[in-house]
């Protein structure tokens, strides 16, 4: 990319989807300036659990499975990356996730993995003993389970950390309180923003990361209004020592293990608009599931409870679309930190008039 202006890229959203971007851009010579409406991740960058599951989530072959598994593949060098220029730790670790369910549901999972071996993807169904030697510690009314090995976890707020050090290392220009408004268009393509003020600013290309907002602004195309806010409430827990190694997915619940003795209980799938309210009820059934799935969690400290919103859709929503000038990288729903590294280099490609081979027709 060279210096003219017409070149310069305005990002709309400063959370990791955002920030993602913006360092792959900036790392290619791009001049960008990145536009966020309250603070930098205060949103779902900062409330999600961070796990990397790129196989516990598909449900088979197809889209989200390649974004999935391509975005996996960089994350070792991707935290890397951003541990030796920041100095900043993201927390990465492949520390296994290990999906229990009780007797009764265990034909349905076996259905869910069993097309992952034939796509060479390291995927095990486990007995009964095997869950236990995974994970001592787990409930009585669990009887079998898978294990994914190859997928792990990332903090996301000291991802986020790293993100905006490296980003405004690498000369990208971030500005936060900036709402924007609308779109502007200009014989059908993206010209810049306005923001909610008044100001407009001009960008050769537009990258929409807004997250959950994404729908709210003026002038986009009928693809992004289907974005809407899915509420996840998160509960936390200290214990003295962490009580297991890997994410364990049970009935009702995810847990999240840190070094540091904390477990993430997450989450609820809410769709209740803007309202981020934690609630009684879903406290209550957050840990109510993650004490049968891990008793011992009875006698942990109860230390926070958050809430943030997941941009859902029916796919994400990425890359080159109907109006030029314009670059989607929204529509995450629960996989927003996992496709992270993929969506700055799909962003990059897309802003240089390319579409990504992860997105290809094959």
């Amino acid at each position: 990319m060279d210096g003219n202006n017409k070149q310069d890229i305005v990002i709309v959203g400063g959370g990791v989807m955002g920030l993602s971007s913006a360092l792959a851009l900036a790392r290619r010579g791009a001049r960008v300036l990145v536009l966020e409406r309250g603070a930098f991740g205060a949103e779902a960058s900062s409330a999600a659990a961070g796990i990397l599951g790129a196989q516990i989530e598909p449900s088979g072959p197809g889209l989200l499975a390649s974004l999935a598994l391509a975005s996996r593949a960089l994350y070792p060098a991707f935290a890397a990356g951003l541990r030796e220029a920041t100095g900043i730790d993201p927390g990465f670790e492949r520390c296994g996730v290990l999906k229990v369910t009780r007797p009764g549901d265990l034909e349905k999972l076996h259905a869910s993995v069993a097309w992952q071996p034939a796509a060479g993807l390291a995927a095990e169904l486990a007995d009964e003993p095997r869950i236990r030697a995974l994970a001592p510690g787990l409930g009585p009314s669990l009887g079998g389970g898978a294990w994914f090995p190859d997928d792990g976890q990332v903090d996301p707020v000291a991802l986020l950390r790293a993100l905006l050090r490296a980003s405004r290392d690498a000369g990208v220009t971030l500005r936060a309180g900036a709402p924007v408004r609308r779109l502007l268009l200009e014989n059908q393509r993206a010209r810049g923003v306005e923001l909610d003020g008044g100001e407009q600013v001009e960008a050769g290309s537009v990258v929409l990361a807004a997250g959950s907002w994404s729908s709210l602004l003026e002038g986009l195309p009928a693809v992004v209004r289907g974005v809407r806010p899915a509420r996840g409430q998160i509960v936390e827990l200290q214990c003295l020592t962490r009580p297991f190694s890997p994410v364990i997915y049970g009935p009702g619940a995810y847990l999240v293990p840190r070094a540091d003795g904390r477990v993430l209980l997450g989450s609820t799938l809410e769709f209740v608009g803007f309202h981020k309210d934690v609630t009684a009820r879903g406290v209550r059934d957050l840990l109510a599931s993650a004490c049968a799935i891990w008793p011992t969690l009875e006698d942990a400290s109860l230390t926070r409870c958050w809430a943030g919103f997941r941009p859902h859709a029916e796919a994400p929503l990425l890359g080159l679309c109907g109006t030029r000038g314009l670059v989607l990288a929204t529509g995450h729903h629960r996989n927003g930190i996992l496709l992270a590294p993929i969506t700055g280099e799909i962003v990059a490609a897309a802003c240089e008039g390319r579409t990504h081979e992860v997105l290809a027709p094959r």
